[in-house]
């Protein structure tokens, strides 16, 4: 079982930055591929990035070269660092984990989820 608290959301203006973090429970961290999914209003909940046990990263098209996801396998803790921000990054922003492997992009590939951070990005 892990149990995954996400922190950092908030309001930022258009062109600015905002770093989430995830804190993860549990002794096998360092095993689990750790994902960043968001939810804007009326839409589905989508990938934004993974890191996994290698520490290999990935990122979708629309977030890529802005966003950068880092772990931290003693702290366990993973984090979002988001950089020119965009209207259409405001969502709810959770924090994921997986162990069904490296590289996986679907949500329901991930058992267990954060509650959730609200980022809003005004123009």
């Amino acid at each position: 079982q892990v149990e995954l608290v996400e922190s950092g959301g908030g309001l930022v203006q258009a062109g600015g930055s905002l770093r989430l973090s995830c804190t993860a429970s549990g002794h096998t961290f360092m095993t689990y591929t750790m994902g960043w999914f968001r939810q804007a209003p009326g839409k589905e909940r989508e990938f934004v990035a993974n890191s996994d046990r290698s520490d290999l990263t990935h990122y979708a098209d629309s977030v890529k070269g802005r966003f950068t996801i880092s772990r931290d396998n003693v702290k366990n803790t993973v984090s979002l660092q988001m950089n020119n921000m965009k209207p259409e990054d405001t969502a709810v922003y959770y924090c994921a984990a997986s162990n069904w492997g490296a590289d996986r992009r679907l949500p329901e590939q991930y058992p267990y989820w954060g509650q959730g951070t609200t980022v809003t990005v005004s123009s």
